[in-house]
């Protein structure tokens, strides 16, 4: 694709949500925060390239995760190193588990949680339903696990997807077999329980963190393989619907916000050109203080704002270009994306 302008591309201050976005380029060794003109305020230099998230906590640490080459041999969304950098890009804290992929989250008592991946056995694997058949890598499956760590690095809280009945999770039929199920988030919700979400199932749920059952799950083949399920105050769920799995309309993505109870989609965004707005892989909706909502097209590296009306009120693409093999070369993409207040806990008027 040929990209004819970078970085800003829109403005309109009078509806944005003002503050500071965080922009993290996958497989990039720098994350850095711009402003609402696009200028780069502040940037971190990371000790490897980055593995898919990095976000900031309150007090104005990033916390993130590097590539590393050990571990399982998958590689989509591969961490395997995380990190906690203060704001001077000091290390503070660090822990290696080389099947670390995806998401990270730090938690309100110190701890950190995280998905990682655990072979299958040949009789777990024989009994995954569905996907494309022989797409097995190396002739193995593997399964996803959300694991908890204190800040010693000690596991005190596992969940195996594997140990559900494996069964009632059928694959997507256009996803490869490799993985049991690709999950790609991990949000701590309010009751201490975790909102999960698996992309080749599409399908999220709340786990209950005490006995590991689901409170809830929804699975909707025409979310086209989902990612980043939030919960908001009023406990509905914001995610971005990729897409990929609806051969009655043309490939769109939606930033969606849907009642877990009743189903409902409550509110969506799509671009009224619905090709205009869509990444196959990847994406992030974060709804903002003022009600508008922060989402991407993740593989093209660009961040958009909108009001709840569907209004384009900022728009921005990353500049940044790399070589990125699993992209087959130079590319600009983005896990995921945030935007923090001037005066919220994460920047703290440091800007």
């Amino acid at each position: 694709m040929r990209y004819h302008q970078l970085g800003l591309l829109h403005h309109d201050p009078q509806r944005s949500f003002a503050g500071y976005t965080l922009v993290a380029p996958l497989r990039h060794s720098a994350v850095f925060l711009v402003d609402m003109e696009g200028a780069e305020v502040h940037r971190w230099e990371l000790p490897g390239p980055l593995g898919s998230k990095a976000y900031l906590l309150p007090g104005g640490h990033l916390l993130f995760s590097t590539f590393t080459q050990e571990g399982t041999p998958i590689k989509e969304a591969k961490g395997g190193h995380i990190y906690e950098m203060d704001w001077d890009g000091n290390i503070v804290w660090e822990h290696v588990d080389h099947d670390q992929h995806h998401d990270i989250r730090r938690l309100d008592n110190g701890n950190t949680v995280y998905i990682a991946w655990e072979e299958m056995s040949n009789d777990e694997q024989a009994r995954v339903q569905g996907g494309l058949p022989g797409t097995e890598r190396d002739g193995k499956t593997y399964s996803d696990i959300f694991r908890e760590v204190n800040p010693a690095g000690e596991v005190v809280w596992e969940w195996h997807l594997k140990d559900q009945v494996i069964e009632d999770f059928p694959l997507a039929p256009d996803c490869e077999r490799f993985e049991f199920a690709h999950s790609n988030s991990c949000a701590p919700t309010p009751d201490g329980n975790y909102l999960v979400n698996f992309r080749s199932l599409d399908t999220m749920g709340v786990i209950d963190r005490a006995s590991g059952d689901f409170l809830w799950k929804r699975t909707d083949r025409h979310w086209g393989h989902p990612h980043n399920p939030e919960m908001l105050p009023n406990g509905n769920v914001t995610f971005y619907a990729n897409g990929m799995f609806n051969p009655s309309q043309p490939l769109h993505s939606r930033a969606m916000e849907m009642n877990p109870s009743t189903g409902e989609i409550v509110w969506q965004f799509t671009d009224p050109q619905r090709w205009t707005f869509f990444s196959p892989i990847m994406g992030s909706v974060q709804r903002l203080g003022n009600g508008n909502t922060l989402t991407i097209e993740a593989v093209f590296g660009r961040i958009i704002e909108v009001t709840p009306g569907g209004d384009l009120v900022w728009d921005y693409i990353n500049p940044v270009f790399h070589n990125i093999p699993i992209f087959g070369g130079d590319a600009n993409p983005l896990f995921r994306a945030y935007r923090y207040a001037g005066d919220s806990e994460e920047i703290g008027g440091r800007l």
